[in-house]
């Protein structure tokens, strides 16, 4: 038995040498493969990537191109980075920038310094104590007017804000409603059966066709 142990081994390593060798084999082929996949599908999938890029280009310029028929109180450069800004956060929460645009020229005809009666700020009207409650929630660091007058940063809440309350309406008419005359006032009205005025509604529908 001892003397057929070289011979044990040495067989037993040759078959353990063809068994790495195909193992090998078969890995470079998996890995060829694969790779073969994944760049045909990077291949096939560029045009689409090359499509969004044109299509955010585009809705970009469209942007630029609403602020610019407004005499606002931005500069040049700060209108196209906030064309940017609005397209991101439309994207974000889904939702069409013409629509968002529509709501910002009813609210303060964009005019970033622009303040309410009722005491709403910036771009978006924000009151002061929802606009604080949303940075919270955003993780926004809240200074007071400084962040409600940053266009970037009121157009972020003001759009956050929006979705919240088409969630918590399930109505995009009535939460455009609740952002006018404030949720609390549009609850009152469902709690007690009440017509909801949708004149708010049908202006913003109206702006959004002639943009």
């Amino acid at each position: 038995m001892e003397a057929n142990e070289p011979f044990i081994r040495e067989g037993f390593l040759v078959r353990i040498s063809k068994l790495k060798a195909k193992g090998s084999f078969l890995f470079r082929i998996c890995f060829r493969t694969t790779l073969i996949l994944l760049i045909s599908s990077f291949i096939i999938h560029l045009p689409d990537l090359n499509e969004r890029a044109r299509n955010r280009e585009e809705a970009i310029n469209e942007i630029v191109g609403v602020l610019e028929k407004y005499a606002t109180d931005l500069d040049k450069k700060t209108r196209v980075e906030l064309a940017e800004a609005i397209y991101q956060e439309s994207d974000r929460y889904n939702h069409d920038p013409k629509f968002i645009l529509a709501l910002i020229a009813i609210e303060s005809s964009f005019q970033n310094q622009s303040v309410s009666e009722k005491g709403a700020k910036g771009l978006m009207q924000l009151m002061p104590y929802v606009a604080e409650s949303i940075a919270q929630e955003l993780g926004i660091e809240w200074h007071g007017d400084p962040t409600l007058f940053n266009p970037f940063l009121n157009i972020k809440m003001g759009i956050h804000y929006l979705s919240r309350l088409i969630l918590d309406f399930d109505d995009l008419r009535v939460a455009l409603v609740a952002y006018n005359y404030g949720p609390t006032y549009v609850k009152g009205l469902i709690e007690r059966k009440e017509r909801i005025p949708l004149h708010y509604y049908r202006k913003l529908l109206t702006t959004y066709h002639m943009l």
